[in-house]
């Protein structure tokens, strides 16, 4: 069997042939078993999953609902994280800021303290 591609796929597998150190056949046949095994191994588990849901062994869900509800426990934990994550940042950018420029320290902590004080009337 002859198998055609187009001049910029032919290269790329022309490259990870030389690259691995094998024939391009051979290479183009693994890949070929490789993607048919995960293909058979989706199909499957496909057909595994529409048999639960037609048995009833599992139920579907609402995919507004939980993707509502997946925002609420994202939101939740950002408020939770949030103060935290600032002050973390303005302590990294401190210790950059002395290394690299010491007449930026006052500027620094009027920065800092304003955004903590944001953080927290958000959160």
């Amino acid at each position: 069997m002859e198998v055609h591609f187009n001049p910029d796929l032919e290269a790329k597998l022309d490259q990870l042939a030389r690259e691995t150190g094998r024939e391009m056949g051979e290479l183009v046949e693994d890949i070929m078993v490789g993607y048919f095994e995960e293909l058979h191994q989706t199909r499957e588990l496909l057909n595994s999953r529409y048999d639960d849901l037609k048995s009833g062994r599992v139920k579907p869900i609402d995919g507004e609902a939980f993707f509502a509800d997946l925002c609420r426990r994202e939101d939740e934990l950002l408020k939770k994280h949030a103060p935290q994550c600032a002050r973390h940042m303005a302590l990294t950018f401190t210790r950059w800021q002395r290394k690299t420029s010491p007449n930026f320290g006052n500027l620094l902590r009027r920065i800092t303290r304003s955004r903590l004080a944001v953080s927290e009337r958000i959160y």
